[in-house]
């Protein structure tokens, strides 16, 4: 299993987050998102929301570091990435 994770660069509630991503189902990313202490309310459709100030223990802990485009790729490419639903999305 591979864990990976792109830069802090995506903002929200008023800090910078990165997003932790496998390539193989979720059980393992859950596992090690668990052993950094990230709580299981972090993980979104298909990844964990992690601040920036966690990065360097993502990476520490074995995450590697790929850019954003690629976390996307990954998740395709894995057949493991879930898009937000119609209603998830909010409407005008």
């Amino acid at each position: 299993m591979t864990v990976y994770i792109d830069p802090p660069t995506w903002p929200g509630h008023g800090r910078l987050w990165s997003h932790l991503i496998s390539d193989v189902p979720y059980a393992e990313l859950h596992a090690f998102a668990a052993r950094l202490g990230v709580p299981r309310r972090a993980f979104e459709r298909d990844h964990y929301d992690l601040p920036a100030h966690r990065y360097a223990d993502a990476v520490a802990a074995g995450a590697v570091e790929v850019r954003s485009r690629e976390v996307v790729r990954l998740l395709h490419a894995s057949g493991l990435r879930r898009r937000k639903r119609r209603d998830q999305q909010g409407s005008a």
